[in-house]
């Protein structure tokens, strides 16, 4: 599996060859810098951790630039690890950039979705609402809370609460356009997250099952 380490810009519109109309996001990657691999032998798994953004040292914490240090890389913001095949084929201090994408690949995007703060059940959870005529006092109310004799609501069930703010994956988003010189990888379709926030983008998980009833068809 390969990945990148990025933020979000925006959202616009692209014309295909067909004259078809697509919704497309634009994510500014990279370059990113191997910090750490890992290996099964040594550790149970194979693995890399890459960095993205550069920093001054004295604006990280003690025990990340230590390991910063050690590893002999720049200092970076944000540290993340993906899991590879084979992580023999990194090295410590590699960088890494959006040419590792093509166009017409398959790719999952993790971002954290906007936060609306706190939110009734009919916008959280799409409730239909109750009678909205003859006196009726319950328009925007979620129904009973389930439980007849015990005095608690039961765990689990849905109502008012805090919305959005939370991590979400995008899967199976198209790459649309992969411009190597500005660093920015073009998606079709959006992703979570506002501008500007950290997304991370690797290959598809689906698209690249070996099972053939989860692969996205």
């Amino acid at each position: 599996m390969k990945g990148l380490i990025g933020k979000k810009l925006g959202m616009t519109q692209l014309f295909s060859e067909k004259g078809e109309r697509l919704p497309v996001t634009v994510l500014s990657l990279g370059p990113c810098v191997v910090v750490r691999t890992r290996t099964k032998a040594k550790d149970g798994y194979e693995a890399v951790q890459i960095g993205w953004l550069s920093v001054k040292p004295e604006k990280l914490r003690r025990p990340e630039r230590k390991l910063l240090e050690k590893a002999g890389v720049r200092a970076v913001k944000c540290l993340r690890e993906l899991r590879v095949d084979e992580s023999a084929l990194y090295s410590v201090g590699q960088e890494i950039d959006v040419e590792i994408f093509k166009v017409g690949e398959k790719v999952d995007v993790v971002g954290t979705s906007k936060g609306k703060g706190f939110a009734g059940g009919m916008k959280r959870w799409n409730f239909n609402g109750g009678p909205a005529s003859h006196g009726s006092m319950t328009h925007r109310q979620p129904a009973s809370g389930g439980s007849t004799c015990a005095a608690k609501v039961i765990k689990g069930k849905r109502g008012p609460g805090r919305l959005g703010g939370v991590r979400r994956t995008a899967q199976g988003l198209e790459i649309v356009k992969v411009d190597r010189d500005k660093n920015l990888l073009v998606v079709r379709g959006n992703v979570p997250g506002s501008a500007n926030s950290l997304v991370i983008v690797s290959e598809s998980v689906k698209e690249n099952s070996n099972f053939p009833d989860r692969a996205v068809r």
